[in-house]
């Protein structure tokens, strides 16, 4: 494997906690009715993502490939927890 396919896997491996990581930093302020700085909502984003990438990444060495729905719900709540933590944090 060159490194131009490395990166097209690596990239399509993380694009799901990067797609929910950033949604939910757009979207959970907006729902729940919180105002919050918009600079905080970009690294809310990253955070989200680095922490559902995490979860994946653990659930390809607990699975042994890529691709489960268990690794998915992990990285959903790992996601979940991480915006729950930050909104606490924020006084929200």
């Amino acid at each position: 494997m060159g490194p131009l396919d490395f990166a097209i896997h690596l990239l399509n491996f993380v694009a799901p906690a990067v797609f929910v990581g950033f949604f939910l930093a757009l979207m959970a302020p907006v729902v729940l009715g919180i105002r919050v700085q918009p600079g905080s909502r970009l690294g809310l984003g990253i955070l989200n993502s680095l922490v559902g990438s995490c979860a994946l990444a653990g659930g390809l060495w607990f699975f042994g490939n890529d691709g489960k729905m268990g690794s998915y719900a992990a990285m959903l709540l790992a996601c979940a927890i991480s915006q729950l933590a930050f909104m606490r944090s924020a006084g929200a």
